[in-house]
């Protein structure tokens, strides 16, 4: 008797067949039945944003919900932002801004910032760093970061005033 059960989870555009048991979380679905590890795996309790994926373009930490729990649902990995090998106006920003040090916990401040994005083209400095207050880096390379979402957005010049504060924790 398998202990998995059997749905179909869209994820990137494309319907997947997934046959997992029923406690997998969205993340073990991406990583280990899907094979997408773009999506990092980190604290595990929701706290870091390292999983931060799209459900239905809201930003979601994929540890925090069960992958059994998401049909139905429009589900966006760091994998989906660049079809064919073109970079997401995002991922570009946080090239061209030095925005990637050791890039771990790059895909997860990506992806909460193209949800930002979407629905708020204009953020303010504040409304950037409020949006990434749940994805901690390690690296401390918050300026940039906020730069590089200040770039991809419509909010003007990134080069001006940096707060200078840490991102807040959620």
């Amino acid at each position: 008797m398998s202990n998995e059960v059997q749905y179909r989870l869209r994820v990137n555009g494309h319907e997947n067949a997934v046959s997992a048991p029923p406690h997998l979380t969205l993340l073990d679905v991406l990583r280990d039945v899907l094979r997408l590890t773009g999506t990092k795996e980190c604290c595990a309790e929701g706290e870091c944003g390292a999983c931060t994926v799209q459900v239905d373009g809201d930003a979601v930490c994929a540890c925090l919900v069960l992958g059994a729990e998401m049909p139905g649902h429009e589900i966006t990995t760091i994998e989906g932002l660049a079809p064919g090998g073109r970079l997401d106006p995002v991922q570009a920003a946080f090239m061209d801004a030095g925005a990637v040090q050791c890039g771990f916990c790059i895909p997860g401040m990506i992806m909460a910032a193209r949800a930002l994005l979407d629905h708020n083209p204009r953020p303010s400095r504040e409304e950037i760093q409020d949006a990434l207050s749940g994805n901690l880096c390690r690296c401390g390379g918050y300026s940039r970061i906020v730069d590089a979402v200040a770039r991809a957005g419509a909010s003007g010049d990134p080069s001006t005033g940096v707060t200078g504060r840490l991102m807040k924790k959620r």
